[in-house]
């Protein structure tokens, strides 16, 4: 794309560009984001060995699920649920294994060298990811509210959940 006019505004862009080092792609994505994801914080994390970064938009203040269901046990899979627009794979694609089980529909991803799964898709939000906060930079997070919910007994757990549902939904 070519340039674009932005007639009384030029002056301010040109100004708010080198005043930050951005360039205008990086202005405009920086802006975007701005307007975007009001209210939410970019969250970084990844694995323990760095091999798998990731960032994520979401509220300074998580809502976290500690689900009894077998696998969440004995991983002591913690997390809270976003959108897959608010979610981005900075690297280590190559690096991510995956785990399914019974209905196949959760894919538990890990990262294949170090064996931690930072992030993954519930199957409660297939159209999300499920976020560990304890994968996450320090610095971000300003508080964890946690709610146990019975994975033991999913579909009835799901069912009767008033918001679950619509946490993966932008």
């Amino acid at each position: 794309p070519g340039p674009f006019d932005l007639g009384a505004q030029s002056g301010r862009w040109a100004a708010f560009q080198e005043r930050h080092r951005l360039s205008c792609e990086e202005a405009a994505r920086l802006l975007l984001d701005a307007y975007e994801y009001r209210g939410l914080v970019k969250h970084t994390g990844g694995c323990h060995c760095g091999a798998v970064r990731f960032e994520v938009w979401a509220s300074a203040d998580l809502h976290v699920f500690n689900c009894n269901c077998s696998i969440c046990t004995k991983k002591q899979n913690r997390h809270f649920i976003v959108p897959a627009s608010r979610f981005k794979l900075l690297k280590g694609a190559e690096n991510l294994t995956t785990y399914t089980f019974n209905t196949h529909r959760a894919q538990h991803t890990f990262c294949k060298t170090c064996g931690v799964q930072s992030f993954y898709t519930p199957r409660s939000n297939p159209d999300g990811y499920g976020i560990a906060p304890h994968c996450l930079d320090d610095g971000t997070v300003q508080t964890i509210v946690t709610e146990d919910i019975n994975g033991k007994e999913w579909e009835k757990a799901v069912k009767e959940h008033k918001t679950i549902r619509d946490m993966s939904k932008p």
